[in-house]
């Protein structure tokens, strides 16, 4: 069943996210490694809401943007964004451990002021919202924190900071 096999990628990625949200250094929220850049606390919660997104993909069957889907969530440290994070990982994984084959098929909608931006299975939604897209930020997030002198997780294997080079 696809969703055995999509949990246990989740799973590796969550999880792997959490150890990166789990060094984010909160006094620095605002810091920008350029002016163009988002800050770094604005990245980090919202790499910790992305979950939020496979949710929705798997239990409703669009999401509106118009008024904002997810209002953003303020922390006041780094251990409470690691909770949110590890709440929102939990409900996708639950919504994701119900979801059957045919339900993958189903399509999806991202809509803004009544408009279908696109529509495509729920499957390619999770891959691209729930997995690809965390990763993508979990890049940045990395470079930001490689930038601050944070040493950085290995997530394939180990990184240079876990083997002390």
């Amino acid at each position: 069943m696809m969703n055995q096999a999509l949990l246990a990628e989740i799973g590796h990625e969550y999880g792997n996210t959490r150890k990166l949200l789990e060094r984010v250094p909160f006094e620095q929220y605002n810091w920008k490694p350029h002016e163009k850049s988002t800050s770094l606390g604005k990245l980090a919660t919202h790499i910790a809401a992305i979950p939020q997104l496979a949710t929705s993909t798997l239990t409703t069957d669009e999401l509106d943007l118009t008024n904002g889907a997810y209002p953003p969530e303020t922390f006041t440290s780094t251990a409470e964004m690691v909770e949110a994070f590890n709440r929102h990982a939990a409900k996708a994984k639950e919504a994701l451990a119900n979801t059957t084959d045919e339900d993958f098929a189903k399509p999806y909608s991202l809509i803004k002021n009544g408009q279908v931006l696109f529509t495509l299975p729920k499957a390619g939604i999770l891959r691209s919202f729930a997995i690809s897209h965390i990763i993508h930020h979990r890049a940045q997030l990395q470079v930001y924190l490689r930038m601050l002198g944070v040493p950085v997780p290995g997530f394939y294997g180990p990184s240079a900071d876990d083997l002390g080079l």
